[in-house]
């Protein structure tokens, strides 16, 4: 392995992360990946393979498992590290609050240790806008006022403070937290995409499942919020855009000490409703749905400002809408054939 381009990807086999290692092994980075398959499946490691060519080295571990993360950096000779490992659903969030913390934070905590004791610093981190909490202004920039409505959130915020504390201490770090918006889509060879586990916590899972008819109809959570059509308003982002935002951050992070904020989202707005008639032009099937009440720790509006993106990492999104819609759908349709 060339020791200046060895990455670990923390949570490599999940939605996020699959299509992340797809970029970086098509731009000549080695990678290595290490998950638990808590909320992904083992045969993903074979599709990644079938993508690019290459076989990918894993790690069967918890990041809490601290010996198992500080043997993998020594054998895999890595120098930097993607975290994306961890649970990510709002709603569950507030159900579960003591597993939310106890993945995520102590999740990190164990990572960072094994990260010092290995001598590697550069870290990028998977975070999240939830991290702005109800916000106050729209778009949201990264000077926007921290907070948190749920405990995923929370979760979020709180290691986005742990690890400006670790870069203050040593300028040995060099660590980015990614603030991601939505993230949907799938890769363009329809073989991964986003697979949850049980009944789907994100909106276009469930909407594929909807209109592949494995599911009767969509729960819309509040048509009352003060938005043009009363449903939720996101910034939808292709996965695979925020890939490359991942690619783009690691190449700034070897350059950059401290601690960095960075947004990674379009720039625009979906509501729920709208998302569904674009879901429904994409596949060409009806989507029913119901209006039910709010879910709690859900907010009204959440839409990036993306400025600093392009000017620190060169990067932005270039995929539409319907690009998002019609590479779920495909994904969609590649799982119930099972090829």
């Amino acid at each position: 392995m060339n020791n200046k381009k060895n990455v670990l990807v923390a949570g490599g086999a999940g939605y996020i992360g699959s299509h992340v290692v797809t970029v970086l092994l098509q731009a000549g980075f080695s990678v290595v990946v290490l998950d638990n398959f808590s909320n992904s499946d083992p045969s993903v490691l074979q599709r990644l393979e079938k993508i690019t060519g290459q076989t990918v080295p894993f790690v069967h571990a918890d990041l809490r498992t601290c010996d198992t993360v500080v043997s993998t950096l020594r054998n895999y000779r890595i120098n930097s590290v993607i975290h994306l490992a961890g649970l990510k659903a709002v709603g569950e969030s507030v159900a579960k609050p003591i597993e939310y913390y106890g993945c995520n934070i102590q999740g990190t905590l164990s990572l960072l240790e094994a990260m010092q004791t290995c001598g590697v610093h550069e870290l990028v981190f998977s975070s999240s806008a939830t991290v702005y909490g109800d916000p106050q202004t729209l778009p949201l920039d990264e000077t926007h006022p921290t907070s948190a409505t749920n405990p995923y959130g929370r979760s979020k915020l709180h290691i986005e403070e742990m690890l400006h504390d670790v870069a203050r201490a040593s300028e040995k770090w060099k660590i980015v937290c990614l603030r991601y918006f939505n993230p949907v889509g799938a890769h363009p060879s329809a073989l991964i995409g986003e697979d949850p586990a049980g009944i789907p916590n994100n909106l276009m899972p469930f909407v594929a499942q909807v209109a592949s008819g494995k599911r009767p109809l969509l729960r819309i959570f509040g048509n009352d919020y003060p938005t043009p059509d009363g449903t939720g308003v996101r910034d939808y982002i292709h996965v695979m855009d925020l890939a490359e935002g991942h690619r783009s951050a690691l190449d700034f992070v070897a350059t950059q000490p401290g601690w960095q904020a960075i947004n990674l989202g379009s720039g625009q707005g979906h509501s729920v409703l709208e998302m569904v008639a674009a879901f429904e032009k994409a596949s060409g099937r009806s989507i029913p749905y119901q209006i039910v009440d709010r879910r709690p720790g859900d907010i009204a509006s959440c839409i990036a400002d993306p400025a600093r993106a392009l000017r620190v990492l060169h990067w932005k999104t270039t995929r539409s809408l319907e690009d998002m819609c019609t590479s779920t759908w495909a994904w969609q349709r590649y799982r119930e054939v099972g090829v």
